[in-house]
């Protein structure tokens, strides 16, 4: 059995879908209960709690770690889940990182992550990393924009950075959970290509095929927009990613082509895929 947490979310969904599509039986972890595919069990659990894993964990041979906010929650204790995970007998964990470990690794959310890497490490279990860049999911905070004033309004139109489809990063997973060739993997993911704002715009009125312009916002107006949900210091941390990106934010990673033997999806491919989204 295979453990995914996170399992209603943008990469643990479609990492659920494939594994049972796979054969594999799965337990879905989430704190709300969702559609799943069929023979799918599904175990509510919060994870800054990581005690009440113990019911999905029993019997499991691996376990997909994604931590999302639960790692910056008061009292979280993401270093417990590995624990418990070996306590239950799981032999292998594929950890959702981040590629700011490598580029940023001063910041507190990246020092905390790396702080989990290092025990997933010593934990004598098998283990792979995963570390994506940004994703092309983050362009649904557009929608309602889209829908309503077909506007795309984004900070720093023209530099970008080769955002990831989040189908991508499930794929790698579900090869990392169940092939003995990743176990120690540490894997860098990309897109294909580097992609601006503006240009994402333009791929989201290919998919739609109706004209959406783009409005160019000040960093002041975007952060202004991007503190109604999230902390200041994390929309300053995010807009010195997007507005002067590092070389090694720059990269475009091989990593999805060594795992999946293709190359990643483009930013197209997924506005196409989620066009509903935006109409």
């Amino acid at each position: 059995m295979i453990v995914v947490t996170g399992a209603t979310g943008n990469i643990g969904r479609p990492l659920t879908h494939a594994l049972a599509e796979a054969g594999q039986q799965v337990t879905a972890v989430s704190r709300h209960t969702a559609a799943l595919p069929n023979g799918v069990r599904h175990v509510a659990a919060d994870l800054t709690k990581p005690a009440g894993l113990k019911p999905a964990l029993t019997g499991a041979k691996a376990l997909f770690l994604l931590l999302s906010g639960d790692l910056h929650a008061a009292g979280a204790r993401p270093a417990d889940i590995i624990g418990e995970a070996a306590a239950s007998g799981v032999r292998r964990v594929v950890l959702l990182s981040t590629l700011g470990v490598v580029t940023r690794p001063f910041g507190p959310t990246r020092i905390a992550m790396r702080a989990l890497e290092d025990t997933l490490r010593s934990s004598g279990l098998e283990w792979a990393i995963l570390r994506p860049g940004g994703f092309a999911s983050n362009a649904l905070w557009w929608a309602e924009s889209v829908r309503t004033r077909q506007v795309v309004a984004a900070p720093f139109g023209d530099i970008g950075v080769p955002i990831i489809d989040p189908a991508d990063i499930a794929a790698v997973a579900a090869a990392c959970l169940q092939d003995d060739l990743h176990a120690g993997g540490v894997y860098e993911l990309t897109g294909p290509e580097v992609i601006t704002p503006r240009r994402q715009a333009a791929a989201i009125s290919a998919a739609l095929g109706s004209p959406v312009k783009f409005h160019e916002l000040t960093r002041d107006e975007a952060k202004a927009a991007m503190t109604q949900s999230m902390p200041a210091e994390l929309a300053d941390d995010t807009l010195d990613i997007l507005g002067s990106p590092s070389p090694a934010e720059l990269h475009v990673s091989p990593d999805v082509h060594r795992v999946l033997g293709r190359a990643p999806q483009s930013f197209a491919d997924w506005a196409a895929r989620n066009v509903a989204a935006f109409r």
